[in-house]
């Protein structure tokens, strides 16, 4: 499935608020205590985290919560994905550095992530800045070169478990309440037996059928979902 184009403005992007916790709670719970309530910094502890799941597990969505976060506090923040080819040089006004899908760094982003890593745990000013991580597999699993992979696991450390399917028809409902619309149960039924469950996948088709349903003006229902499959 080819992904549609969002009309602009129209997707909301990650939040803590929104983020289902179920069996991630604890993770949830240590992010929002750092990152505060949006009117006054959290408890901010130089002790970086690390967090660790299967694809669809919630992984990405919680970086970008924290960044967005931060930067609406004032905050800049230094970001590293894989997709990231010229990463800049490490900022001492940022507040954190945030690493995403670290398993998947090559040598050179490996190279800059330690830069940040060790910049950001001692810096010249001795400020520490909190440094926030994230991949597929346990520190010491890491694919990584073995000062980085050593530093990942030297802080908190979470597991983030995939959502079993309440959960995930919860997180379907509460993502279509965010955007205004109504995901009626058949039609959830629908995305959950013939879509991937993976719930990466689920938002992404959400995504796309808000964005189809927007352009035709017409109600979500399982006949406007196989006419987008039948458009593409």
């Amino acid at each position: 499935m080819k992904q549609l184009a969002l009309d602009i403005g129209l997707a909301t992007g990650p939040t803590l608020a929104r983020f289902f916790g179920g069996p991630n709670e604890a993770a949830l719970q240590h992010l929002r205590l750092w990152v505060g309530d949006g009117h006054q910094p959290g408890a901010r502890s130089p002790v970086p985290t690390y967090l660790w799941g299967e694809a669809g597990s919630g992984k990405t969505h919680l970086l970008k919560a924290v960044r967005q976060a931060l930067r609406d506090q004032g905050a800049s923040v230094g970001w590293l994905d894989p997709s990231v080819g010229a990463p800049p040089e490490f900022d001492e006004n940022w507040a954190a550095v945030i690493l995403d899908d670290v398993h998947l760094y090559s040598t050179a982003q490996q190279a800059v992530a330690f830069n940040w890593f060790v910049n950001a745990i001692s810096p010249a000013s001795g400020t520490p800045r909190w440094v926030l991580a994230a991949g597929s597999l346990p520190p010491a699993d890491l694919p990584l070169r073995d000062d980085l992979r050593s530093r990942l696991g030297w802080g908190h450390v979470f597991q983030l478990q995939l959502l079993d399917e309440t959960a995930r028809r919860a997180v379907l409902r509460q993502e279509a309440d965010a955007r205004g619309v109504f995901l009626g149960d058949e039609v959830m039924d629908f995305m959950l037996n013939r879509f991937s469950r993976d719930l990466g996948s689920l938002m992404q088709l959400l995504d796309q059928l808000d964005a189809y349903a927007l352009r035709t003006q017409r109600a979500i229902t399982i006949p406007l979902l196989k006419a987008m499959l039948e458009s593409e």
